[in-house]
């Protein structure tokens, strides 16, 4: 039922009020206060009302933020001292799908034991239901001030640059309120909250931010992108240059992580993001791949920043929930201090190669390709699917979470070599198969 960013899927088929209903009972049986949340899709008002009636017919009081960014969902689970927060989001998934993700008090996503237990609890349809004296409470409120708040708290902009917002059609305009109360001038694209996404599909990908990067190179700008929740936040350079999702997670890592401390991110990021962070002795725990994954490892006192290339960005001193609003205002922050142009050009870029294998099982598949690839090579790591350290490069193969496909990735400092790797790999995922 979860996946590790929740539950997602088409709403009607995977993703129904009934379901959200039994979310909502589920998590009534251990929480007496929950903040619920959702982003701008239309199906988010009926599971909303779904999921709340599940908590409060439980005698869970309920505050409803309304539509907000998932990251102000997180946060004020803290802030109002609940016991959980409900983000109804898909977030960066097409308008035909919805999703419900669960955070803890802390501002982390719920771990796999306890998405494990909220699941029991529904196929085992174990409900606390009160009598009709014992319903919780609701309550409405707006909790953006806070977030914006939260953000001037921790960013300071002397010379603000000029700023392109592309908002996604998405729940992110905290972020627009706090580059304004930071004093930058800013042009906005798709800022109208829409669930059907009608700028550019949600996904906050160069392909889908081409108008986004070319404005930002007419006007000197920095560039920033959300998807439709905000969790997520990409940017372009005052060229007009994308950048790739590793070479902004080693600008902000450089700029948080002091010499002798660790940052944590995915087995998928680029070696350029180590070889750049090596120069400043700068250490890269990797984990699963996923922000929940980033983020439990973030929460260990060793590491000060968690990154995944995908654009979700942790900062475990304000909060262990990837912020994009955050992020905007700390890049913007960076960028006014020296042109993002400049940063990007330190960081190499090495050629990678990705690809999928539609397979009929993929579990037995990665048993096998572990079984091939222990005795063959020296540095295996199967902390998430199979990656194979080779020196000079290294690839990775792991079943899709979502969808019946293996996917091979390959990365070298060098075209061919790097080439070369992706070809091996994909004998291996060839042969097992066959």
């Amino acid at each position: 039922m979860f996946g590790t960013s929740g539950i997602r899927g088409p709403v009607g088929e995977t993703v129904t009020a009934a379901l959200a209903l039994r979310v909502g009972r589920a998590l009534g049986v251990e929480a007496d206060r929950v903040v619920v949340g959702r982003d701008p899709r239309e199906s988010g008002e009926f599971l909303s009302e779904a999921l709340s009636a599940g908590l409060r017919e439980s005698g869970t009081d309920v505050i409803d933020l309304g539509q907000a960014a998932t990251p102000t969902v997180a946060r004020t689970t803290k802030w109002d001292g609940a016991d959980a927060g409900v983000a109804i989001t898909a977030s960066h998934n097409p308008p035909p799908d919805n999703g419900i993700k669960l955070w803890q008090p802390t501002t982390q996503a719920f771990d796999a034991p306890r998405r494990e237990t909220i699941a029991r609890r529904i196929d085992e349809d174990r409900t606390d239901l009160q009598a009709w004296d014992g319903i919780g409470e609701y309550e409405r409120r707006n909790a953006r001030a806070e977030h914006v708040e939260a953000i001037l708290d921790t960013v300071d902009i002397e010379t603000p640059p000029e700023v392109v917002l592309d908002l996604g059609n998405g729940a992110g305009g905290v972020t627009a309120t706090a580059l304004s109360e930071l004093g930058c001038d800013f042009e906005t694209l798709n800022a109208q909250p829409d669930g059907s996404f009608p700028g550019r599909l949600s996904e906050p990908t160069a392909e889908h931010c081409q108008s986004l990067a070319a404005l930002a190179g007419e006007n000197s700008a920095v560039g920033i992108a959300h998807d439709g929740d905000a969790d997520r936040m990409r940017a372009a350079t005052e060229d007009g240059e994308f950048l790739s999702g590793d070479t902004l997670l080693a600008i902000l890592a450089r700029e948080t992580a002091q010499p002798g401390e660790t940052i944590a991110a995915p087995l998928n990021t680029s070696l350029a993001v180590d070889d750049y962070l090596a120069r400043n002795d700068i250490d890269v725990a990797r984990t699963r791949v996923g922000d929940v994954s980033v983020a439990e490892r973030a929460s260990d006192p060793d590491v000060v920043f968690g990154g995944e290339p995908s654009g979700a960005w942790i900062w475990p001193d304000e909060a262990l929930c990837p912020d994009g609003p955050l992020a905007a205002a700390k890049l913007v922050e960076l960028a006014s201090e020296r042109p993002l142009t400049e940063r990007a050009a330190e960081i190499d870029e090495y050629p990678i190669h990705r690809d999928s294998v539609e397979v009929d099982a993929k579990s037995a598949v990665m048993e096998r390709v572990r079984e091939r690839v222990r005795p063959t090579y020296e540095t295996v790591t199967t902390l998430d699917g199979v990656r194979v350290d080779l020196g000079d490069g290294w690839f990775l193969i792991r079943a899709s979470g979502t969808q019946p496909l293996v996917r091979i990735t390959a990365e070298a400092r060098g075209k061919e070599r790097a080439r070369r790797i992706f070809k091996e790999a994909e004998g291996i995922v060839t042969a097992v198969c066959s």
